[in-house]
Protein backbone atom coordinates (compact mmCIF):
# COMPACT_ATOMS: atom_id res chain seq x y z
CA UNK A 1 0.00 0.00 0.00
CA UNK A 2 2.83 2.45 0.42
CA UNK A 3 4.21 1.91 -2.95
CA UNK A 4 1.18 2.63 -3.93
CA UNK A 5 0.71 5.67 -2.33
CA UNK A 6 4.26 6.70 -3.83
CA UNK A 7 3.57 6.09 -6.84
CA UNK A 8 0.36 7.92 -6.89
CA UNK A 9 1.82 10.71 -5.77
CA UNK A 10 4.84 10.48 -8.14
CA UNK A 11 2.54 10.44 -11.00
CA UNK A 12 0.33 13.26 -9.65
CA UNK A 13 3.18 15.13 -9.28
CA UNK A 14 4.85 14.52 -12.78
CA UNK A 15 1.41 15.52 -14.09
CA UNK A 16 0.89 18.61 -12.18
CA UNK A 17 4.23 20.16 -12.38
CA UNK A 18 4.36 20.58 -15.76
CA UNK A 19 1.51 22.88 -15.46
CA UNK A 20 2.66 24.96 -12.51
CA UNK A 21 4.88 28.40 -12.07
CA UNK A 22 8.10 26.66 -11.60
CA UNK A 23 10.55 28.04 -9.25
CA UNK A 24 8.88 29.27 -6.47
CA UNK A 25 8.20 28.98 -2.72
CA UNK A 26 4.97 27.64 -0.74
CA UNK A 27 4.29 28.48 3.06
CA UNK A 28 3.68 25.16 5.15
CA UNK A 29 2.90 24.33 8.33
CA UNK A 30 4.83 26.00 11.13
CA UNK A 31 7.63 23.71 12.89
CA UNK A 32 6.30 21.35 15.28
CA UNK A 33 8.93 22.05 17.71
CA UNK A 34 9.77 25.66 19.44
CA UNK A 35 11.09 28.54 17.42
CA UNK A 36 14.62 28.06 17.29
CA UNK A 37 17.95 27.99 15.56
CA UNK A 38 21.21 26.56 15.12
CA UNK A 39 18.96 23.01 14.62
CA UNK A 40 20.24 20.34 12.66
CA UNK A 41 17.78 18.84 9.56
CA UNK A 42 17.95 15.57 7.30
CA UNK A 43 16.19 13.20 4.91
CA UNK A 44 15.99 9.98 5.39
CA UNK A 45 13.06 7.94 2.67
CA UNK A 46 10.28 10.05 1.98
CA UNK A 47 10.01 11.99 5.73
CA UNK A 48 12.18 15.20 7.29
CA UNK A 49 13.64 15.94 10.54
CA UNK A 50 14.92 18.75 12.51
CA UNK A 51 16.08 18.44 15.59
CA UNK A 52 18.19 19.84 18.47
CA UNK A 53 19.42 23.94 18.09
CA UNK A 54 19.01 26.84 20.78
CA UNK A 55 15.29 28.65 21.59
CA UNK A 56 13.85 32.15 22.16
CA UNK A 57 14.62 31.26 25.81
CA UNK A 58 18.53 30.91 25.12
CA UNK A 59 18.12 26.75 26.08
CA UNK A 60 19.92 24.25 23.68
CA UNK A 61 17.53 21.24 22.81
CA UNK A 62 17.67 17.32 22.32
CA UNK A 63 14.49 16.98 20.83
CA UNK A 64 13.39 15.27 17.16
CA UNK A 65 10.38 16.28 14.66
CA UNK A 66 9.78 14.32 11.57
CA UNK A 67 7.86 16.13 9.15
CA UNK A 68 5.71 14.27 6.32
CA UNK A 69 5.13 16.07 3.69
CA UNK A 70 1.96 14.43 2.39
CA UNK A 71 -0.26 15.68 5.44
CA UNK A 72 1.92 18.65 6.00
CA UNK A 73 2.50 17.70 9.43
CA UNK A 74 4.80 16.82 11.87
CA UNK A 75 5.34 14.06 15.02
CA UNK A 76 8.04 14.57 17.71
CA UNK A 77 9.89 11.27 18.26
CA UNK A 78 12.81 10.25 20.52
CA UNK A 79 15.14 12.98 21.85
CA UNK A 80 19.25 12.39 20.96
CA UNK A 81 20.29 10.56 24.32
CA UNK A 82 23.33 12.76 24.81
CA UNK A 83 23.33 16.15 25.69
CA UNK A 84 21.56 18.97 24.34
CA UNK A 85 23.04 21.18 22.08
CA UNK A 86 23.56 23.28 18.89
CA UNK A 87 25.02 23.70 15.99
CA UNK A 88 26.15 20.28 16.01
CA UNK A 89 26.63 18.03 12.40
CA UNK A 90 23.88 15.38 10.81
CA UNK A 91 23.97 13.16 7.76
CA UNK A 92 22.24 9.86 6.08
CA UNK A 93 23.90 6.89 5.30
CA UNK A 94 21.32 4.83 3.90
CA UNK A 95 18.48 4.33 6.01
CA UNK A 96 19.82 5.69 9.28
CA UNK A 97 20.73 9.22 10.55
CA UNK A 98 24.20 10.42 12.44
CA UNK A 99 23.76 13.46 14.26
CA UNK A 100 27.01 14.62 16.63
CA UNK A 101 29.70 17.63 17.36
CA UNK A 102 28.06 20.68 18.62
CA UNK A 103 27.94 23.17 21.66
CA UNK A 104 26.17 22.25 24.55
CA UNK A 105 25.50 25.88 25.78
CA UNK A 106 23.28 29.00 24.57
CA UNK A 107 26.66 30.77 25.49
CA UNK A 108 30.02 29.63 24.20
CA UNK A 109 31.81 31.00 27.12
CA UNK A 110 29.77 28.65 29.35
CA UNK A 111 29.61 25.48 27.52
CA UNK A 112 31.69 22.87 26.31
CA UNK A 113 32.17 21.60 22.21
CA UNK A 114 31.30 18.29 21.74
CA UNK A 115 32.83 15.00 20.48
CA UNK A 116 29.96 11.96 20.46
CA UNK A 117 27.72 10.63 17.37
CA UNK A 118 24.58 8.77 17.75
CA UNK A 119 23.04 6.89 14.93
CA UNK A 120 18.96 7.27 14.51
CA UNK A 121 17.13 4.14 13.10
CA UNK A 122 13.61 5.53 12.61
CA UNK A 123 12.14 2.31 12.06
CA UNK A 124 12.55 1.88 15.58
CA UNK A 125 12.81 5.53 16.56
CA UNK A 126 15.52 4.48 18.78
CA UNK A 127 19.22 6.20 18.76
CA UNK A 128 22.47 4.00 19.36
CA UNK A 129 25.60 5.90 20.54
CA UNK A 130 28.21 5.40 17.94
CA UNK A 131 32.29 6.56 18.02
CA UNK A 132 32.93 9.69 18.91
CA UNK A 133 34.20 12.84 16.26
CA UNK A 134 38.38 11.33 16.64
CA UNK A 135 39.68 14.81 16.59
CA UNK A 136 39.46 17.66 19.46
CA UNK A 137 35.94 18.31 20.29
CA UNK A 138 34.19 20.99 17.53
CA UNK A 139 31.17 22.78 16.70
CA UNK A 140 29.68 24.89 13.42
CA UNK A 141 30.88 22.33 10.81
CA UNK A 142 29.31 20.89 7.97
CA UNK A 143 28.43 17.33 7.25
CA UNK A 144 27.80 15.60 4.46
CA UNK A 145 27.62 12.04 2.77
CA UNK A 146 29.11 10.18 -0.12
CA UNK A 147 27.89 6.75 -1.18
CA UNK A 148 28.15 5.01 2.20
CA UNK A 149 30.11 7.35 3.99
CA UNK A 150 29.72 10.01 6.14
CA UNK A 151 32.09 13.34 6.27
CA UNK A 152 32.42 16.03 8.92
CA UNK A 153 34.62 19.45 7.86
CA UNK A 154 36.17 22.42 9.38
CA UNK A 155 33.95 23.93 12.18
CA UNK A 156 35.15 25.80 15.37
CA UNK A 157 37.11 24.33 18.94
CA UNK A 158 37.21 27.39 21.27
CA UNK A 159 38.13 31.60 20.86
CA UNK A 160 39.94 31.93 18.11
CA UNK A 161 40.42 28.61 17.49
CA UNK A 162 38.83 26.53 13.93
CA UNK A 163 39.84 24.17 12.01
CA UNK A 164 40.19 23.03 8.05
CA UNK A 165 40.11 19.22 9.05
CA UNK A 166 38.19 16.74 7.23
CA UNK A 167 37.56 13.86 8.52
CA UNK A 168 35.32 10.48 7.25
CA UNK A 169 32.78 7.87 8.77
CA UNK A 170 32.33 4.93 7.94
CA UNK A 171 29.06 3.16 9.45
CA UNK A 172 29.86 -0.33 8.92
CA UNK A 173 33.03 -0.46 10.69
CA UNK A 174 32.24 2.41 13.49
CA UNK A 175 35.47 4.10 12.73
CA UNK A 176 36.97 7.44 11.69
CA UNK A 177 39.96 8.29 9.25
CA UNK A 178 41.08 11.68 8.28
CA UNK A 179 41.38 12.86 4.80
CA UNK A 180 42.64 15.88 3.17
CA UNK A 181 42.05 19.55 4.68
CA UNK A 182 39.97 21.67 3.00
CA UNK A 183 41.73 24.00 0.89
CA UNK A 184 39.98 27.42 1.96
CA UNK A 185 41.72 27.45 5.31
CA UNK A 186 40.11 27.58 8.70
CA UNK A 187 36.55 27.97 8.37
CA UNK A 188 33.02 27.50 9.98
CA UNK A 189 29.64 28.82 9.74
CA UNK A 190 30.34 27.05 6.15
CA UNK A 191 27.60 24.51 4.30
CA UNK A 192 27.55 21.92 2.20
CA UNK A 193 25.53 20.26 -0.72
CA UNK A 194 25.81 16.91 -2.89
CA UNK A 195 25.37 16.75 -6.60
CA UNK A 196 26.08 13.53 -8.37
CA UNK A 197 28.45 11.79 -6.04
CA UNK A 198 30.48 15.29 -5.11
CA UNK A 199 30.28 17.19 -2.14
CA UNK A 200 30.50 21.05 -2.75
CA UNK A 201 31.43 23.15 0.01
CA UNK A 202 32.21 26.77 1.21
CA UNK A 203 31.00 30.55 2.47
CA UNK A 204 31.07 30.52 6.17
CA UNK A 205 34.04 32.45 7.80
CA UNK A 206 37.52 32.40 9.24
CA UNK A 207 36.44 35.12 12.14
CA UNK A 208 37.70 37.82 9.83
CA UNK A 209 36.35 37.93 6.87
CA UNK A 210 32.56 36.54 5.45
CA UNK A 211 33.40 34.09 2.29
CA UNK A 212 31.86 33.10 -1.39
CA UNK A 213 33.91 30.47 -2.51
CA UNK A 214 32.97 26.91 -3.31
CA UNK A 215 35.07 24.12 -3.73
CA UNK A 216 34.52 20.52 -4.73
CA UNK A 217 35.22 17.30 -2.95
CA UNK A 218 35.58 13.55 -4.74
CA UNK A 219 35.76 11.21 -2.09
CA UNK A 220 36.62 8.37 -4.38
CA UNK A 221 39.96 10.09 -4.92
CA UNK A 222 40.46 12.11 -1.62
CA UNK A 223 40.57 15.56 -3.64
CA UNK A 224 39.33 19.02 -3.90
CA UNK A 225 38.73 21.35 -6.44
CA UNK A 226 37.52 25.18 -6.84
CA UNK A 227 34.70 26.01 -8.01
CA UNK A 228 33.08 29.46 -9.18
CA UNK A 229 32.46 31.47 -6.23
CA UNK A 230 28.84 32.31 -5.59
CA UNK A 231 28.25 35.93 -7.76
CA UNK A 232 26.42 37.74 -4.35
CA UNK A 233 27.16 38.72 -0.53
CA UNK A 234 30.00 36.71 1.22
CA UNK A 235 28.18 34.99 3.84
CA UNK A 236 27.91 32.56 7.05
CA UNK A 237 25.14 30.76 8.41
CA UNK A 238 23.48 29.93 5.39
CA UNK A 239 21.60 27.18 4.60
CA UNK A 240 23.23 24.39 1.40
CA UNK A 241 20.98 21.77 0.17
CA UNK A 242 21.05 19.48 -3.06
CA UNK A 243 17.96 18.93 -5.13
CA UNK A 244 18.82 16.20 -8.62
CA UNK A 245 21.93 17.72 -10.18
CA UNK A 246 22.01 21.23 -8.92
CA UNK A 247 22.84 22.93 -5.75
CA UNK A 248 20.97 25.73 -3.43
CA UNK A 249 22.44 28.35 -1.63
CA UNK A 250 19.52 29.98 0.80
CA UNK A 251 19.62 33.02 3.15
CA UNK A 252 22.26 33.71 5.51
CA UNK A 253 23.93 36.76 6.91
CA UNK A 254 26.93 39.14 6.04
CA UNK A 255 26.32 41.37 9.00
CA UNK A 256 22.30 41.53 8.04
CA UNK A 257 19.85 39.17 7.21
CA UNK A 258 19.57 37.29 3.83
CA UNK A 259 17.03 36.15 1.68
CA UNK A 260 18.15 35.45 -1.89
CA UNK A 261 18.38 31.54 -3.60
CA UNK A 262 20.95 30.35 -5.77
CA UNK A 263 21.64 27.56 -8.02
CA UNK A 264 24.56 25.77 -8.62
CA UNK A 265 24.69 24.13 -12.56
CA UNK A 266 27.89 21.53 -11.96
CA UNK A 267 27.55 20.41 -15.14
CA UNK A 268 29.24 24.04 -16.34
CA UNK A 269 30.29 25.54 -13.17
CA UNK A 270 27.52 28.43 -12.99
CA UNK A 271 25.55 30.30 -10.82
CA UNK A 272 21.76 31.64 -11.37
CA UNK A 273 19.58 33.93 -9.24
CA UNK A 274 15.94 31.98 -8.28
CA UNK A 275 12.85 33.08 -6.10
CA UNK A 276 14.13 34.72 -3.23
CA UNK A 277 12.97 32.88 0.32
CA UNK A 278 9.41 33.00 1.04
CA UNK A 279 9.68 34.01 4.52
CA UNK A 280 11.76 36.71 6.23
CA UNK A 281 15.82 37.04 5.69
CA UNK A 282 17.04 34.74 8.50
CA UNK A 283 20.37 32.87 9.61
CA UNK A 284 21.06 29.76 11.21
CA UNK A 285 17.91 28.13 9.75
CA UNK A 286 17.77 24.09 8.47
CA UNK A 287 15.90 21.90 6.43
CA UNK A 288 15.74 18.90 4.01
CA UNK A 289 14.80 17.82 0.74
CA UNK A 290 11.91 15.05 0.38
CA UNK A 291 10.06 14.36 -3.26
CA UNK A 292 12.52 16.52 -5.03
CA UNK A 293 11.35 19.83 -2.99
CA UNK A 294 12.82 21.36 -0.52
CA UNK A 295 11.81 22.54 3.27
CA UNK A 296 13.56 25.32 5.05
CA UNK A 297 13.13 27.20 7.96
CA UNK A 298 13.37 28.04 11.20
CA UNK A 299 16.36 30.42 12.45
CA UNK A 300 16.85 33.62 13.12
CA UNK A 301 15.74 37.12 11.55
CA UNK A 302 15.73 40.68 12.57
CA UNK A 303 12.57 39.81 14.83
CA UNK A 304 14.02 37.07 16.57
CA UNK A 305 14.39 33.19 16.58
CA UNK A 306 11.88 31.71 14.00
CA UNK A 307 9.77 28.24 13.61
CA UNK A 308 8.08 29.11 9.30
CA UNK A 309 8.42 26.51 7.07
CA UNK A 310 8.92 27.10 3.36
CA UNK A 311 8.56 24.86 0.71
CA UNK A 312 10.82 25.39 -2.44
CA UNK A 313 9.56 23.90 -6.00
CA UNK A 314 12.71 24.36 -8.28
CA UNK A 315 12.99 24.73 -12.06
CA UNK A 316 11.87 21.14 -13.01
CA UNK A 317 11.19 18.08 -11.06
CA UNK A 318 13.94 16.43 -8.67
CA UNK A 319 16.21 19.31 -10.71
CA UNK A 320 17.01 16.88 -13.62
CA UNK A 321 16.75 18.22 -16.64
CA UNK A 322 15.19 21.27 -18.08
CA UNK A 323 15.66 19.83 -21.66
CA UNK A 324 14.59 16.11 -21.93
CA UNK A 325 14.82 14.87 -25.51
CA UNK A 326 15.20 11.40 -25.56
CA UNK A 327 12.56 8.17 -25.57
CA UNK A 328 13.32 6.02 -22.96
CA UNK A 329 11.16 2.39 -22.23
CA UNK A 330 12.31 0.32 -19.32
CA UNK A 331 10.96 -3.28 -19.11
CA UNK A 332 9.89 -4.85 -17.14
CA UNK A 333 8.50 -1.84 -15.20
CA UNK A 334 7.72 -2.95 -11.95
CA UNK A 335 11.12 -4.54 -12.05
CA UNK A 336 12.39 -6.88 -9.28
CA UNK A 337 16.18 -8.28 -10.21
CA UNK A 338 16.69 -6.92 -13.78
CA UNK A 339 16.09 -4.16 -16.19
CA UNK A 340 15.88 -4.09 -19.89
CA UNK A 341 16.05 -0.72 -21.35
CA UNK A 342 15.76 0.84 -24.84
CA UNK A 343 16.33 4.43 -26.16
CA UNK A 344 16.08 6.33 -29.41
CA UNK A 345 19.34 8.49 -28.77
CA UNK A 346 23.14 7.73 -29.33
CA UNK A 347 23.83 10.65 -26.50
CA UNK A 348 23.13 8.78 -23.89
CA UNK A 349 26.82 6.41 -22.71
CA UNK A 350 25.15 6.22 -19.29
CA UNK A 351 22.08 5.39 -16.82
CA UNK A 352 22.30 7.08 -13.21
CA UNK A 353 19.33 5.69 -10.93
CA UNK A 354 18.10 8.59 -8.53
CA UNK A 355 15.56 8.71 -5.68
CA UNK A 356 12.69 10.79 -5.43
CA UNK A 357 15.13 12.96 -3.18
CA UNK A 358 17.37 13.33 -6.10
CA UNK A 359 19.83 10.77 -3.99
CA UNK A 360 21.99 8.80 -7.01
CA UNK A 361 21.43 5.31 -5.61
CA UNK A 362 23.07 3.14 -9.09
CA UNK A 363 25.15 4.24 -12.14
CA UNK A 364 25.78 1.65 -14.90
CA UNK A 365 27.63 2.12 -18.22
CA UNK A 366 25.43 2.07 -21.22
CA UNK A 367 24.41 -1.29 -21.56
CA UNK A 368 20.72 -3.25 -22.56
CA UNK A 369 20.04 -4.97 -19.25
CA UNK A 370 21.06 -2.97 -15.45
CA UNK A 371 20.72 -5.30 -12.13
CA UNK A 372 18.46 -3.38 -9.62
CA UNK A 373 19.05 -6.34 -7.24
CA UNK A 374 20.24 -4.12 -4.69
CA UNK A 375 17.50 -1.19 -4.71
CA UNK A 376 14.86 -1.59 -1.68
CA UNK A 377 11.35 -1.48 -3.35
CA UNK A 378 10.04 1.78 -4.30
CA UNK A 379 9.95 4.60 -6.92
CA UNK A 380 12.94 6.16 -8.64
CA UNK A 381 13.87 7.70 -11.77
CA UNK A 382 16.54 6.51 -14.26
CA UNK A 383 18.19 9.35 -16.39
CA UNK A 384 20.47 8.56 -19.51
CA UNK A 385 23.58 10.57 -19.92
CA UNK A 386 25.77 11.94 -22.33
CA UNK A 387 29.78 11.81 -22.07
CA UNK A 388 29.47 15.65 -20.70
CA UNK A 389 27.35 14.25 -17.81
CA UNK A 390 24.27 16.23 -19.53
CA UNK A 391 21.20 14.64 -18.95
CA UNK A 392 19.53 13.53 -22.74
CA UNK A 393 16.19 11.97 -20.89
CA UNK A 394 14.73 10.17 -18.05
CA UNK A 395 11.65 7.40 -17.22
CA UNK A 396 10.46 6.55 -14.10
CA UNK A 397 11.51 2.80 -12.43
CA UNK A 398 9.36 1.24 -9.98
CA UNK A 399 11.10 -1.95 -7.91
CA UNK A 400 9.27 -4.27 -5.96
Amino acid sequence: MKNLTTLLIFLFLCGTLSAQTENYWTKKVDFGGLKRERAVGFTIGDKGYIGTGVDTAEFVLNDLWEYEPLTDSWTQKANLPGEARRNAVAFVVGDKAYVGTGMNNADANLGNPLSDLWEYTPATNSWVQKANYPSTSIYFATAFSVDSRGYVCCGKRGPNWYTAEVWEYNPATDSWSQQSSFPGGVRYQLGSFVVDNSAYVGLGTDQDMYRSDIWEYKPALDLWTQKADLPASERASSHLFGIGTRGYVCMGTNGGMLKDLWEYNPLDNTWSVKANYGGSGRKNGTGFVVYGKAYIGTGKGYSGKKQSMWEYTPGAYVGLSENTEADITIFPNPAVENINVQVNSTEIERYDIFTLQGTQVLSSPLASSISVNELSSGVYLLVGKNSSGQIIGKEKLIIR
